[in-house]
């Protein structure tokens, strides 16, 4: 993989996010990490420095588009021009659809949608004049798959996801690429709070027949760290030719589809 100049990415507190941040930093990119938590996030960038990893912490929350240009007018100042976004902040607000609230809706919308199209239009405001760049979504492969109780969360993956590959034919003409990638389940804390002890964790490998869901074949939850490394590739010059695709990380939950 190519050094990139600079990498943006947000929901980098924890998670994904930061282990995407990290596996940068570790090939000698220097990363802007965003979060909205910003306690956590100097947490997680004070951590990665002590390891001198090239991490620098900007707090900002994705669902305000006048904050996000001037996040990425900053990061360009101080970091240098952005290469690479990736957009990785998400929330998850489970629960039956009739019994979702018009709250749950709308924050699951505005982070896990309306802050990655912040996002990619502010650095794709600036990729443009230069022709070149990558962004790369995380989504889910809830987005594809109808999962019970996920359909807020789902909805707003399949959303950025459309989004994503639309952004990317508007900008192939730059030069400019842009990919999805769908983790499965993946443990992190957002998955924790889902699958609060050993016994769920074991069902949804195992798969549960009476949600509809088939477990995950290769028999074990995903680390951070696998996600990173499809969102790694993705960035590098080894997908050069890659544009507007959707790569799933899930052990086969979805059985290919």
């Amino acid at each position: 993989m190519s050094t990139v100049g600079t990498a943006l990415v947000t929901g980098a507190a924890g998670g994904i996010g930061a282990e995407v941040a990290r596996a940068l930093a570790r090939r000698g990119t220097p990363v802007a990490a965003v979060d909205s938590d910003a306690d956590r996030l100097r947490a997680t960038v004070a951590e990665a420095r002590t390891a001198g990893l090239p991490l620098t912490a900007y707090p900002a929350d994705v669902r305000e588009g006048a904050a996000v240009r001037e996040l990425v007018d900053t990061v360009e100042r101080t970091l240098g021009p952005i290469d690479a976004l990736v957009n990785a902040a998400g929330v998850l607000r489970s629960g039956e659809a009739r019994a979702l609230t018009e709250d749950d809706w709308q924050v699951t919308f505005a982070v896990n949608t309306t802050g990655v199209f912040h996002t990619c239009r502010a650095v794709a405001d600036r990729m443009v004049p230069r022709r070149r760049g990558t962004i790369v979504t995380v989504a889910s492969n809830a987005a594809g798959t109808a999962r019970a109780g996920m359909s807020a969360y789902g909805a707003s993956k399949a959303a950025a996801t459309a989004f994503t590959k639309a952004l990317g034919l508007e900008l192939a003409r730059y030069g400019i690429r842009c990919n999805v990638v769908a983790p499965g389940s993946t443990d992190t804390p957002m998955l924790a709070a889902l699958l609060p002890d050993d016994a769920a964790r074991r069902s949804t490998i195992g798969g549960v027949p009476e949600a509809y869901r088939v477990g995950i074949p290769l028999g074990r939850i995903a680390d951070p760290a696998d996600i990173a490394a499809a969102v790694l590739f993705l960035i590098s010059d080894d997908a050069r030719h890659i544009t507007m695709q959707h790569l799933t990380v899930d052990g086969g939950a979805t059985l290919g589809v």
